[in-house]
C-alpha cells in the first residue's frame, strides 16, 4: 500500500520534523520574516490540511512559526492580485476547503504561537485542538483595518471561544489581544516563556500521542462538530461578504494609506 505520510520536499514554505510520533509542522516562509501569506504559503496551507488527514505515521501535530512571528496574515503585495474575479473564485474554494480539512484532521493538532497570529494566522491558531502562547506572543484579526470582513473562520471560532460581545469588540476594531488577556479570556490553554514554548508544546503533544488514539480521534471530531454547526452558519455568508470587499473602495483605500505611509480616508464604498 502507498504511503500516506507528507512528503516535506513538497513544501516550500513549511519545514516538517518527526519527533516519535509528534510531526512537528513551522511555518517557515523563505521570502517573508513575518510569514505573511501569500499565494504560495495558501496554497500548501491547503495541501497540508488536506494531507494531514491521511497521515499514518504521526500519532499528533504541533503547529508553529519561525522567528518571531507564527504568521502575519495576508501579504498585502498579495492582495492587489485578488482584484481579479477568477483569483478570488479561486482563494473562496481554496480558503473554505482549507479550514474544513484542517477540523476534518482526526490526529491533534497543537499550536505553539512563538509570536504575533494575524487574520487567517489566528484563524488556524485558533482551530488547534490545543493552543499555547509565548507571552510575548498577541493574536489579532484585523480584516476590518484594511477595509474587508473578515471571512476565513474567524466569525465563528472567535464567538465561540469568548462570545458575541467579546469577539465583536476584538472583529470590529482589529485590535490585538496579548498573551495574558488570550489566557484570562479562554482563547488560549496556556502561556509560557518564549525559551520554554516548543518543548512545553512538544510535551502536550507527545502525551496525546501516547494516549488511546481511537478515543482522542473520536472524541476530537465529536467536539469538532460544534465548531462546523458554527462554520456553517456564518463560513459562507463571511466569506461571501469577503470577497465583496476585497472590490470595495475602501478596500483600495487602505491598501493605498499603507503604501504611503497614513491613516486611511474609509468613505464606505
Amino acid at each position: 500500500m502507498a504511503s500516506t505520510t507528507i512528503d516535506p520536499d513538497a513544501y516550500r514554505t513549511l519545514h516538517f520534523e518527526r519527533i516519535g510520533t509528534v510531526l512537528r509542522v513551522t511555518i517557515d516562509h523563505p521570502d517573508d520574516p513575518l510569514n505573511a501569506v501569500d499565494e504560495t504559503l495558501h496554497d500548501e496551507l491547503t495541501r497540508l490540511f488536506r494531507e494531514l488527514k491521511r497521515e499514518d505515521e504521526a500519532r499528533a501535530v504541533v503547529l508553529t512559526g519561525r522567528g518571531r512571528t507564527f504568521s502575519a496574515g495576508g501579504s498585502f503585495d498579495w492582495f492587489p492580485s485578488l482584484q481579479d474575479p477568477a483569483a478570488l473564485e479561486h482563494l473562496r474554494r481554496d480558503a473554505k476547503q482549507m479550514i474544513w480539512d484542517l477540523l476534518d484532521v482526526e490526529i491533534p493538532i497543537v499550536a505553539a504561537l512563538n509570536g504575533p497570529a494575524v487574520g487567517l494566522g489566528a484563524s488556524l491558531a485558533l482551530l488547534c485542538d490545543v493552543i499555547f502562547m509565548a507571552d510575548t506572543a498577541t493574536l489579532a484579526d484585523p480584516h476590518v483595518r484594511v477595509g474587508i470582513v473578515a471571512g476565513d473562520g474567524g466569525t465563528a471560532i472567535w464567538p465561540l471561544a469568548v462570545g458575541p460581545a467579546r469577539a465583536k469588540q476584538y472583529l470590529l476594531t482589529g485590535d490585538p489581544v496579548p498573551a495574558a488577556e488570550a489566557e484570562r479570556l479562554g482563547l488560549v490553554n496556556a502561556v509560557t516563556a518564549p525559551d520554554a514554548l516548543a518543548d512545553e508544546a512538544l510535551a502536550f503533544a507527545k502525551r496525546l500521542a501516547n494516549g488511546a488514539p481511537l478515543a482522542i480521534r473520536y472524541t476530537k471530531q465529536a467536539v469538532n462538530k460544534l465548531v462546523k454547526d458554527a462554520l456553517n452558519l456564518s463560513f459562507d455568508a463571511a466569506t461571501a461578504l469577503e470577497l465583496v470587499t476585497f472590490r470595495s473602495e475602501d478596500h483600495q483605500e487602505a491598501l493605498a494609506a499603507l503604501r504611503e505611509k497614513r491613516k486611511p480616508d474609509f468613505q464606505g464604498r
